[in-house]
């Protein structure tokens, strides 16, 4: 191994270099594994992402392999005992292509240098097509007999002069991969469009040395030249979606700083590197910096920019006390953080990590459209054969002229494109409005959705609650019950408990050992004295209590099972929550609200927002058997919520959302997550993925009808290689551009939030 190779291996499996594109996973089995986010250099078309994928799953030690050809990234997982990072990239390397660790330098540097080498291409393809059609134009548009032979040899040889760059420089990513393709002796995209430049060239340049010879007398360096152009423009512009999508990544990466000013104990600071932060760390961020780690201020307040994280574009006032996340920018006054998650754990981490991962997801269409392809092309070379040969009977001087036009006429890429690049399209027109899709097949399955269930407590209402009364049941004060009550509260996320927590009297809470939270119930712990106490549902705190239906949100705290104290609560209705509810119903959706809260609180949120189905006092097992029911009858669910409670749920449902930071188990496995926490996105989601469905259905049924007419004409004599190489071309364009709508409309969105909030509605009774 050379010097070089082995520089490169150690760099790929350096443990802090990898930490950059690699994170650690469990398996089926609980498992430890590693999974690694590639780019992929030298991908044209579908056929080279399952070829890599083979290549990677052949590898020992890969126990999956996802790779898109669209975004030009893979997603590896890999057993650390097994295998390292250096074979995974020897692999690829191996199959013909070259692996880079995502969202890194070199990969960075490879995207630009292919994106130059592209443009030159299509330059010298573009510049020579102009010049070749100049030449051509005379023999199409001259009266028979008006030109002489010998201005029309001198023509033809001028043409042939300015098709060999083409040939030879532009066209050369199709030689390749058509070259690699039959290495591999398999039949790629790449096949036929080369054999057809192949062919088209050696054919025309037989006629330009021997005029009327087997191949007739005409040349087609126009049709050649033109073929090669438009082919290059279809992939450029794929490119620049790709790249497009890689630059968003890189944005959410690079908007965490490489070093951050760290506070010692004795009043000093440090710069150091920011994988170097631990949590308990006091750091000063500055204005004009950004946040280098999550964590709740300490000191000072600030205004905050979190519009790469959330889509927002006004900044926020973050004071002291509250959370601020990686990757937000502190716009007015110095202040200071105490870092509470850093590295993989921030929200930033997560997102990119999403990002990511819906970038390298390829939807069961596109796998289907990707496995066709290959017996498609295998027609393709029959058909262009038995033209050929039927032609060679009917018109010699025309059979490899038709056969030619078959090849052209029929390449599948708008078919391998069709899916892909609508579903990326709108992935990215949500991402950059502060909607995460986790996978891109759920915008098919939101598309379907006529059941939404909603999530009262931090879903349709702020998730933030403020205490409004103690009531005691028993001889403890309340400044105790609030003690007692807050140290079990921190153990939670749930809005309940981070109320109480934050209404914890001066002096700090109680302590608590081994508190337990059980989902969609409540929190229990024991005291230094052994006690046990329990926080949350009536029912739960304090078993065969059956308490009246209370008016407000309520928390009960129990001691060995003795009622000691309730905690009331109010909440207030998010404000875009009546308009976004709203056009879910105006477009024909049923709503239904599924809460674990007070039936009597449920109902008043219910009645405020025009929810007609509602159930309160829910468990995660009563709101799963209602999903599982309305399932039953042939009805798309989606799940709306932001909490643990709401995990199961969001699992068995065909769609879900995590509305806001949410809790990380939900966030994790959540098909949608809405940073900024706007109930309008969902109606902008499903408004948008209806529009990415229809869409995809343009783009397919077009590549059938573009096929079923022109192989036909190809076949006939009637559809010469120059239209054959337009057609084509025309129609990947066509898939591209299509799909591009998708990204620019942003109108559902934009319309969505000014409609839901024109009005806050409040509850009243109450509540705030």
């Amino acid at each position: 191994m050379s010097e070089q190779e082995v520089s490169s291996s150690a760099a790929w499996d350096d443990a802090d270099e990898q930490a950059r594109f690699t994170r650690q996973v469990l398996g089926a089995a609980g498992e430890p594994l590693a999974e690694s986010a590639l780019c992929i250099e030298g991908m044209d078309c579908a056929a080279c992402s399952l070829d890599i994928e083979r290549a990677l799953l052949a590898l020992p030690g890969v126990e999956a392999a996802n790779v898109n050809a669209v975004t030009g990234r893979a997603t590896v997982r890999w057993d650390p005992q097994r295998t390292t990072a250096s074979r995974i990239a020897q692999a690829v390397e191996n199959a013909g292509y070259r692996a880079f660790p995502a969202l890194s330098m070199l990969a960075e540097a490879a995207r630009e240098r292919q994106r130059r080498q592209m443009l030159w291409r299509l330059f010298v393809a573009g510049f020579c097509m102009m010049q070749v059609m100049m030449y051509a134009t005379p023999a199409y548009v001259a009266e028979p007999g008006s030109m002489g032979a010998d201005i029309e040899r001198l023509l033809q040889w001028a043409s042939w002069l300015l098709s060999v760059p083409v040939v030879m420089f532009s066209a050369g990513p199709f030689f390749r991969g058509a070259w690699a393709d039959l290495k591999r002796r398999r039949v790629g995209m790449d096949v036929p469009v080369a054999l057809g430049i192949a062919v088209t060239f050696v054919a025309s340049t037989a006629v330009t040395f021997e005029p009327g010879g087997m191949f007739g007398g005409e040349v087609y360096f126009d049709s050649l030249t033109m073929f090669v152009f438009f082919l290059l423009g279809g992939r450029y512009l794929e490119m620049r979606s790709r790249d497009a999508t890689a630059a968003a990544l890189e944005g959410l990466v690079n908007a965490v700083p490489e070093t951050a000013e760290r506070l010692s104990d004795e009043g000093g600071s440090q710069a150091v590197p920011v994988r170097r932060l631990r949590v308990g760390d006091r750091v000063r961020v500055r204005p004009g910096q950004a946040f280098p780690a999550d964590g709740r201020l300490l000191d000072g307040q600030a205004q905050v920019d979190e519009a790469l994280l959330t889509g927002e574009s006004r900044p926020v006032l973050r004071r002291a006390g509250d959370e601020v996340v990686a990757g937000s920018f502190n716009l007015s006054a110095p202040v200071v953080m105490l870092v509470q998650r850093t590295a993989q754990d921030t929200r930033q981490a997560q997102i990119v990590s999403l990002m990511q991962r819906a970038a390298t997801e390829r939807p069961e269409v596109a796998r289907l459209a990707d496995r066709i392809a290959g017996p498609f092309l295998w027609a393709v070379l029959l058909v262009a054969g038995v033209s050929a040969l039927a032609w060679s009977f009917i018109e010699p001087g025309q059979a490899v002229w038709v056969a030619v036009s078959v090849l052209i006429v029929t390449c599948p890429c708008a078919l391998s494109l069709a899916t892909p690049a609508a579903l990326l399209a709108a992935g990215g027109a949500l991402a950059r409005r502060g909607v995460l899709v986790r996978q891109f097949s759920a915008l098919e399955s939101l598309a379907r959705v006529e059941l939404f269930v909603f999530d009262k407590t931090g879903t349709l209402t702020e998730d933030r609650l403020e205490l409004a009364g103690v009531e005691r049941l028993g001889e403890m004060s309340e400044a105790d019950l609030l003690r007692h009550a807050a140290a079990l509260a921190s153990a939670s996320l749930h809005p309940v408990a981070r109320a109480l927590a934050a209404a914890a009297p001066p002096g700090g809470a109680a302590v608590m050992q081994d508190v337990e939270e059980h989902a969609g119930r409540g929190l229990c712990g024991l005291d230094v004295q052994g006690r046990t106490w329990r926080l949350g549902a009536p029912a739960f705190a304090c078993p065969g209590t059956h308490p009246p239906p209370a008016e407000r949100t309520t928390a009960w705290l129990s001691m060995d099972g003795r009622p000691m104290g309730v905690f009331c609560l109010d909440e207030t209705l998010r404000p875009d929550a009546r308009g976004a509810l709203a056009q879910l119903q105006a477009e024909g959706v049923r709503v239904a609200l599924l809460s674990g809260d007070q039936p009597a609180a449920a109902r008043r949120v219910a009645q405020a927002l025009g929810i007609a189905d509602v159930t309160g006092g829910a468990t995660p097992e009563d709101k799963l058997a209602f999903v599982q029911a309305a399932q039953a009858e042939g009805v798309a669910v989606a799940m709306v919520g932001d909490g643990v409670n709401d995990g199961p749920v969001a699992a068995r449902a065909d769609v879900s959302f995590a509305i806001g930071q949410g809790a990380p188990q939900l966030c994790a496995q959540a098909d949608f997550t809405s940073l900024g926490a706007h109930l309008a996105d969902v109606a902008a989601a499903r408004r948008l993925a209806r529009r990415t469905v229809s869409v995809v259905r343009q783009n397919l049924a077009w590549a059938a009808a573009y096929n079923a007419v022109c192989v036909p004409l190809a076949m006939l004599g009637w559809l010469p290689p120059w239209a054959a190489g337009l057609g084509m071309a025309a129609s990947s364009l066509l898939v591209v551009l299509n799909a591009g709508r998708l990204r620019s409309d942003t109108r559902p969105l934009h319309e969505a939030r000014r409609s839901a909030s024109r009005a806050r509605p409040g509850l009243g009774m109450g509540m705030r």
